[in-house]
């Protein structure tokens, strides 16, 4: 296989940027080369030393004066969920209950599922998305096509079939031995196989009876090392009705606790109304808030008080995602374009490098994944986005007045969308262009 070198402004980052002139938390290379091979990252620094260790014949690709940055991950979205985005609801329950329940019933199909995988991958890919965290339906159908479409393209990503055996329709539900069953087949089918990674996933505490929530706690035990993916305090109507169906729980948080599901691989949708304890337990724990900030405006649901989190004296883990379908957009810029507005409405400040931060190495982090994906460190796998600040005309003439990095990346976020994604590279290989 061909070495393939990249060559343009390289930016990674090392740690937390504390402010807009923290210079030390990231690297940033005016002229970089990034160098490929068999899926990896080979080496990368300035272009004139990594050119001299690249083999003969390296294929060179001049992305000059485009930055090259690591792939962006997203946290959280549910993959049957296409054809919801863009649904009229007032709130969190009538939209489950009016269009998202009714069409992830449609997943029993493996015909419908593999139809709905295929588009769901190009538009990960095609907004720069290499990684990403995915909710399937109950049906073991939907995660099967899942699983081979992100094999077929060489993608790391994390998903499972949602559990549930209560508060939906007859089509999705499954039962706590199915449910439990058919995880395990799922794991054992995909979990490791390419660059799979297979989450246990009770959707959320309204749809799992005390027993399922049994058999997922079997699950976690048996395989501890595997993400567990659900929700949490996303809207007080959900909270009101998880609370009365737990009655014997000290809050939402403790639910999960109860079951042995709050850890340091787990990954809590949401997060938006948690009480003191339950930070506190969090933060103990491990676990990890998943914030989804055009989920979150788009169904009324809240404001998330993601410095006020990071700050704390226990700081919770935090990770950004789109949520797609209540999520309204499956680009990562757009997803930091509206997480920066519900800072400036707490009264908070979210500058852009922390931005960029946190849809690279923060989230690779949150994911336990940071030796493999969110930085471009030698011998990390070759996911990677290249991305054009001046891609739309309004853009262009923007970045005629443009400075510095930060200017810059801020632009990127507030403007860019899938046409500011000039290529997304899979192991190495090129795979926007391959659409």
């Amino acid at each position: 296989m061909t070495q393939t070198l990249l060559r343009g402004r390289l930016l990674s980052f090392v740690r937390t940027p504390q402010s807009l002139t923290d210079s030390e938390s990231y690297r940033y290379e005016t002229d970089g080369g990034l160098l490929m091979d068999k899926g990896l990252i080979v080496e990368s620094g300035p272009y004139s030393e990594v050119k001299a260790k690249a083999e003969a014949g390296v294929v060179e690709i001049d992305h000059r004066p485009h930055l090259i940055m690591p792939g962006f991950i997203d946290m959280h979205l549910h993959f049957p969920q296409m054809q919801v985005i863009a649904s009229y609801a007032a709130n969190l329950l009538e939209w489950l209950n009016t269009y998202t329940f009714p069409e992830e019933c449609r997943f029993v199909e493996s015909a419908h599922a593999q139809r709905i995988a295929t588009h769901f991958y190009d538009e990960l890919i095609r907004h720069g998305t290499t990684t990403a965290v995915a909710y399937c339906s109950v049906h073991k159908t939907s995660a099967d096509a899942f699983f081979a479409e992100a094999m077929r393209r060489n993608m790391r990503m994390v998903g499972g079939k949602v559990m549930m055996d209560r508060n939906a329709p007859q089509g999705l539900l499954d039962t706590p031995q199915m449910g439990y069953d058919e995880t395990r087949e799922i794991i054992a089918d995909w979990h490791g196989k390419g660059r799979n990674h297979v989450a246990i996933t009770p959707r959320f505490a309204i749809t799992s009876t005390p027993e399922q929530m049994e058999a997922t706690q079997a699950l976690a035990r048996e395989f501890p090392d595997l993400h567990i993916q659900t929700h949490l305090s996303e809207n007080h109507d959900e909270i009101k009705f998880t609370c009365e169906l737990y009655p014997d729980a000290i809050d939402y948080t403790d639910i999960y606790a109860r079951y042995g599901l709050l850890g340091d691989k787990t990954l809590f949708g949401h997060c938006i109304h948690l009480s003191e304890r339950e930070a506190d337990a969090m933060s103990e724990a491990g676990a990890i808030a998943v914030h989804c900030p055009t989920s979150n405006l788009f169904l009324g649901s809240g404001l998330f008080p993601l410095k006020a989190l990071m700050r704390r004296d226990k700081p919770v883990r935090i990770g950004v995602a789109t949520d797609i379908g209540g999520g309204s957009s499956y680009s990562m810029l757009r997803t930091m374009d509206e997480a920066y507005k519900i800072q400036q409405l707490l009264a908070e400040r979210l500058n852009p490098l922390e931005s960029y931060y946190l849809m690279t190495l923060g989230n690779a982090l949150s994911l336990s994944l940071a030796d493999h994906i969110g930085t471009l460190d030698k011998g990390t796998d070759a996911d990677v986005v290249v991305l054009d600040a001046a891609a739309t005309p309004a853009m262009a003439l923007k970045m005629e007045v443009v400075k510095t990095l930060p200017e810059e990346l801020f632009l990127l976020q507030t403007m860019g969308d899938d046409r500011a994604i000039v290529e997304t590279y899979v192991a190495g290989a090129a795979a926007k262009g391959a659409l």
